[in-house]
C-alpha cells in the first residue's frame, strides 16, 4: 500500500482477523475522543481526527503520519461540518466509522441556566452531532454501509442534579438516534449509542461550563462534585477494549453502557419507571375512551 487514500484492503491491512477500518472522530483533542483515536491508530486503522484547535492534533500526526488526517472543525457550524467530513472521505476513499464525540458538560441547576448557556449546550452536544450525521449519511449510503456511533452519556439515560441542560442535550441525541437507526438500517448503516459512565477526562474541568451559582443549591452541588472527583474515576483507557469490540462486531448493539456504575444505576431506575407505569395503568387506559 503506497497511498492511504482509497487504497484497497489487503492482508497487510489486517489486525488479527479484523480488516483495517477508517474512522472519522469529532472532538479528538483530549478525553475519550483522543483515547479512541489513538487506540484505532495503534492497531493499524486510519483516522480523520477533528478538533477546534488543529494544533492539538500535532502529536497524533507526528506519531502516526499518513494514517491520521487532522481536520479543524467547529461542530456547531453546519457547512463546516459538511465540508470536513467530505474532505476526510475524499482523502481516505471511504469512512467505515463515524463517531460523534465532540461535546462538553454544562453544570448548572435548571433555575440557574440562562438562555445563552442552554442554547450553546444544545448547539454543540445535539446540533453538532446532527450536522455531522446528516453529512455522513449520503457518503455511507453511497459506499454501501458504515457505522455511526453517537457518544451519549450516563446522563442520556438518567438525569442528575446540576446537569439538567446537559442531560437534555443527550436525551435529544438519543431520541434522534433511535429514529435514525430505523431510517438507515436498510442502507446497511448501523448505529450505536455509547453511554459512558464518568471517566477521569477533563469533562468536569477545563472544558466544562458552569452557570452562576445560586447558594440555595450548594449542598447538592457539593455532593455532585464529590461523586465526580476525577481521582475516584477510571481512566478513559478502560473503555478501549469495549469500544473496539462494538466497532468490530458484525451486529453491533444499538446501545452500549460503558462502566459498572452506570449499569448498576440504570436497572433500578428503569424498574422504578416500569412500576410507576404499572401502578397508574388503569388511569392510563382510561384515556382511551
Amino acid at each position: 500500500m503506497t497511498d492511504v487514500r482509497g487504497a484497497p484492503r489487503t492482508k497487510a491491512d489486517r489486525k488479527g482477523t479484523q480488516m483495517s477500518k477508517t474512522w472519522y472522530i469529532t472532538g479528538t483533542s483530549r478525553g475519550l475522543g483522543r483515547t479512541w483515536a489513538t487506540a484505532a491508530l495503534q492497531r493499524g486503522d486510519r483516522v480523520a481526527a477533528t478538533a477546534r484547535d488543529i494544533h492539538s492534533l500535532s502529536a497524533l500526526k507526528s506519531e502516526f503520519g499518513d494514517a491520521v488526517l487532522p481536520v479543524e472543525l467547529d461542530v456547531t457550524d453546519r457547512s463546516t461540518s459538511q465540508a470536513a467530513i467530505q474532505k476526510a472521505h475524499a482523502h481516505f476513499g471511504r469512512l467505515d466509522v463515524v463517531v460523534n464525540n465532540a461535546g462538553y458538560s454544562h453544570f448548572g441547576f435548571v433555575e440557574e441556566v440562562n438562555e445563552a448557556e442552554a442554547r450553546a449546550q444544545m448547539e454543540t452536544n445535539f446540533f453538532g452531532a446532527l450536522w455531522t450525521t446528516q453529512a455522513a449519511i449520503p457518503l455511507l449510503r453511497h459506499q454501501g454501509g458504515g457505522h455511526i456511533v453517537q457518544v451519549s452519556s450516563s446522563g442520556g439515560v438518567i438525569a442528575f442534579p446540576s446537569l439538567g441542560i446537559y442531560s437534555a442535550s443527550k436525551w435529544a441525541l438519543e431520541g434522534l438516534t433511535e429514529a435514525l437507526a430505523a431510517e438507515v438500517a436498510g442502507f446497511g448503516i448501523r448505529t450505536t449509542l455509547i453511554e459512558p459512565s464518568a471517566y477521569s477526562t477533563d469533562g468536569p474541568g477545563v472544558s466544562a461550563v458552569r452557570s452562576n451559582p445560586n447558594p440555595l443549591y450548594q449542598p447538592i452541588r457539593d455532593a455532585v462534585a464529590t461523586a465526580m472527583d476525577p481521582a475516584t474515576l477510571p481512566a478513559p483507557s478502560a473503555t478501549v477494549a469495549a469500544v473496539l469490540a462494538v466497532i468490530d462486531a458484525e451486529q453491533p448493539p444499538t446501545r452500549l453502557v460503558l462502566g459498572s456504575s452506570t449499569f448498576d444505576q440504570i436497572l433500578p431506575t428503569h424498574e422504578r419507571r416500569l412500576k410507576t407505569w404499572r401502578d397508574w395503568e388503569s388511569v392510563t387506559r382510561s384515556a382511551d375512551a
